[in-house]
């Protein structure tokens, strides 16, 4: 099976929550490539972007994983492999 590159973003309020969130991506670390904290004070919340590259499944189960965190928002946004010049496969 391919792998996918995909950008998770999270949002949360709690900053009791990063515990939880560094844990769920501290079990899928081996497909990470990057991740970015920005805490934005003005509105009280946290927001993590991490980019991953990974089987499909595997992002969905990252996704599931946090998304199942009360007060926690997840959401996957998938890059659109090129299939005509027949790169990133």
């Amino acid at each position: 099976m391919g792998t996918r590159v995909a950008l998770v973003g999270i949002i949360f309020e709690e900053k009791e929550h990063a515990k939880q969130i560094n844990s769920i991506l501290h079990q899928f670390e081996t497909y990470i490539v990057g991740r970015m904290g920005v805490p934005n004070i003005r509105k009280r919340i946290q927001v993590i972007s991490v980019v991953i590259d990974a089987p499909e499944d595997i992002i969905s189960s990252i996704s599931g994983k946090l998304g199942m965190i009360k007060g926690v928002s997840a959401k996957v946004i998938y890059y659109k492999e090129n299939e005509k010049s027949g790169k990133n496969k």
